[in-house]
């Protein structure tokens, strides 16, 4: 779409082509036809290279757009949330995000019922319906300097944290869907040692053996791994799940109970909740937000409670 100087449309669509092995690309003319015939007036625009939405979402809400679809995955819903959360000419409270899943994991929508199937996602969109929802905020290291990332969904940590970047470095088993995050589950934890990590949620410390961890928003990540079954995305606090110290034979016999959040009854596992958290480790660990790769430990985790529109079924 050419950028002009028009009033803008009700709604702003950014598009992920490579989404989901390139279903943004080829399927925007399914969605496009869905849109026109529910009567949406939008304007659209597909990303062109990573960190592109960014761009995109800040220039058009100085353009005066608030309400944004984003047809792709997990990893460009956290762009778009980023962006407005890195920007001062707009308050995020007065912008609405809607999503339409085009991605391979799609997690965050699976907490709120949104289906794949485009003609559904659409109709829960013109129907409106908002949730205030709560934002993460992480602070990390790389090479020493704190930088910070803003989440809607899941952080996670330790061995999570090493399955992801081995998702995302994988380019040869796209087609395996959820099975690609069982196999490297499988990998990493073979050459995988627990971390020691201090953690103080809300000033009161605790320590752990770590294995993995989980700390977010809403419910799911991993490609449909029921990781925070406890948690509420508009209720004020973080949820944390950690999974400590265990047997590998153990971890691998109970990874189906990752899929239906049951793995936190296991005695291995502890659940909290909190508004702010700081986790030191040794050795140091890595962070994985919304599914992007960040950065080293120390950590620590700021919430901002019911702050941005999204729409729900």
């Amino acid at each position: 779409m050419e950028k002009g100087n028009d009033m803008p449309a009700e709604w702003m669509v950014l598009i992920n082509p490579m989404a989901g092995n390139h279903k943004g690309r080829d399927d925007w003319g399914k969605i496009s036809l869905l849109l026109d015939r529910h009567k949406f007036t939008y304007q659209h625009h597909f990303t062109e290279y990573p960190r592109h939405t960014i761009e995109l979402t800040q220039d058009y809400l100085r353009q005066g757009y608030r309400n944004f679809i984003i047809a792709g995955g997990d990893g460009f819903l956290h762009e778009a949330v980023n962006a407005i959360f890195t920007q001062t000419d707009v308050d995020p409270r007065l912008v609405t995000l809607a999503m339409i899943p085009v991605g391979t994991g799609n997690d965050w929508v699976r907490t709120f019922n949104i289906p794949s199937d485009y003609e559904a996602a659409i109709q829960i969109i013109r129907k409106r319906k908002a949730l205030r929802h709560d934002i993460g905020r992480v602070f990390y290291h790389v090479n020493g300097e704190e930088r910070s990332s803003y989440f809607i969904n899941m952080c996670g940590l330790g061995l999570d944290a090493e399955v992801n970047k081995r998702v995302s470095a994988d380019r040869e088993r796209r087609e395996l869907g959820h099975l690609k995050y069982q196999y490297h589950i499988f990998s990493a934890l073979m050459g995988y040692t627990p971390t020691r990590m201090t953690i103080v949620i809300d000033g009161r410390e605790i320590s752990h053996e770590v294995l993995s961890m989980s700390l977010g928003i809403a419910q799911y990540n991993g490609g449909g791994m029921k990781q925070l079954p406890f948690a509420v995305p508009d209720d004020g606090v973080f949820d944390l799940s950690v999974i400590k110290k265990a047997s590998k034979l153990k971890v691998l016999r109970s990874t189906p109970k990752l899929y239906d959040g049951s793995f936190v009854e296991l005695p291995e596992v502890a659940t909290y909740t909190g508004k702010a958290i700081q986790i030191k480790s040794e050795p140091k660990c890595s962070v994985e937000a919304d599914g992007e790769n960040l950065g080293e430990s120390p950590f620590r985790f700021e919430i901002i409670p019911q702050i941005l529109n999204v729409i729900v079924a």
